[in-house]
């Protein structure tokens, strides 16, 4: 029986590679049901490519006019995540893929949750704001969870089959994105199009900001922490220009292992598919011992990236903080891409504002569902508007 598969964001660069990893091998594979946000021709041909017979669309402008056009097909075609389960139909899913941009992957990732045997995550915002919320179905409902991202990914993979009490340090690695190496003084002067240019991914535009500020790190800490229930004080951060050693784990027992691969995502995707066991990767390369033989391991320095110091004071577990500081984040990135502040104003405004008293109580509440996480999201993003900002 051919194992069922679900890839939301299947026309992005993530969901891309997937579908292209599972096309060599799709006799195998049955694919259940494919999402995009607007992308509505390439999602057609991936549906007439992989047999697909349900779509989410999810602008609403886009799905109107396809429906229109398509009445007379096969395909079910829908607007919703809510329509998942419908889908679904309670079938059990062998792996589903959530690459969906920003906040809105959250209430897919917790519906998936409860029928997919392996859950790939490339969607951030999910596993800051709502991890409790997975966690709780994952365990319920004995899903297996994959983290994509290559940090998460290496450390998921060393340290499977040892306890936390074994681990005495987790490091994850930092490219520094296109300004390591860029004097602080000269952070004003810069333009959305020089931090676009990151030096080793090819990312969108609100990671790449992310990227070039180090606040993707703030991040990949979080995360981290959520899911490997490890606290903040064992992880650090260490900033390697190549982005080839992507993790290292510290053992009480004397030994460290570092993971090390070249900068594509297509090897954690490949391997959360297949487990670590396929030996048949057509784009394995030689291991770079130019690379490796300088590493060049430092310590980020906090005073020309301020935003590593958010993760100073943040809560030891998941709590309602986190979704304000994304929002946060969110709206400011956005104003610089709109060229309405400049780097060193889009830096100092997140942190001014995240610590500000009436978002820093969040950290003493923990969220309870979905819907209350969305609201705060909504809440946070007027509340900066109102302050005039």
């Amino acid at each position: 029986m051919k194992k069922k598969i679900i890839i939301l964001g299947s026309t992005g660069s993530i969901g891309l590679q997937t579908i292209n990893i599972f096309k060599k091998d799709k006799k195998n594979f049955d694919f259940l049901a494919l999402s995009t946000f607007s992308n509505v021709d390439k999602i057609f041909k991936q549906a007439k490519d992989l047999k697909v017979k349900n779509l989410i669309i999810n602008d609403i402008n886009k799905f109107n006019l396809v429906k229109l056009k398509n009445k007379n097909n096969n395909l079910n075609i829908f607007n919703s995540f809510d329509d998942l389960e419908k889908i679904i139909n309670k079938k059990r899913i062998y792996y589903s893929m959530v690459s969906v941009s920003g906040l809105d992957g959250l209430k897919p990732t917790i519906i998936l949750s409860k029928y997919t045997n392996n859950l790939a995550i490339v969607n951030k915002e999910s596993l800051i704001c709502g991890w409790d919320l997975i966690k709780k179905n994952l365990k319920k409902y004995k899903s297996n969870f994959i983290p994509i991202d290559s940090e998460h990914y290496s450390i998921h993979s060393i340290i499977k089959g040892h306890n936390n009490s074994e681990i005495e340090k987790i490091y994850i690695t930092a490219s520094g994105g296109p300004f390591l190496n860029y004097p602080k003084n000269k952070f004003k002067f810069i333009k959305p199009k020089n931090a676009l240019n990151h030096p080793n991914w090819k990312m969108g535009k609100k990671i790449s900001i992310d990227s070039a500020t180090l606040m993707n790190k703030v991040f990949e800490v979080i995360e981290a922490r959520n899911i490997f229930d490890i606290s903040y004080d064992k992880i650090s951060i260490l900033t390697h220009r190549k982005s080839y050693l992507h993790a290292i784990v510290k053992f009480k027992s004397g030994f460290a292992q570092f993971l090390v691969h070249e900068p594509d995502m297509k090897i954690p995707i490949h391997n959360s598919i297949y487990n670590n066991t396929c030996t048949n990767y057509a784009q394995s390369k030689s291991l770079n011992f130019d690379i490796i033989n300088n590493l060049d391991l430092r310590k980020v320095n906090s005073n020309k990236f301020p935003t590593i110091k958010l993760l100073n004071n943040l809560p030891g577990y998941n709590s309602l903080f986190e979704t304000a500081l994304l929002t946060i984040n969110d709206y400011f990135v956005n104003k610089f891409l709109l060229n309405q502040i400049n780097f060193d104003q889009l830096i100092n405004s997140i942190i001014k504002i995240s610590n500000l008293s009436i978002f820093q109580k969040y950290k003493k509440i923990k969220p309870k569902n979905v819907n209350e996480i969305y609201k705060l999201r909504d809440y946070v993003s007027l509340k900066i508007k109102n302050l005039g900002i």
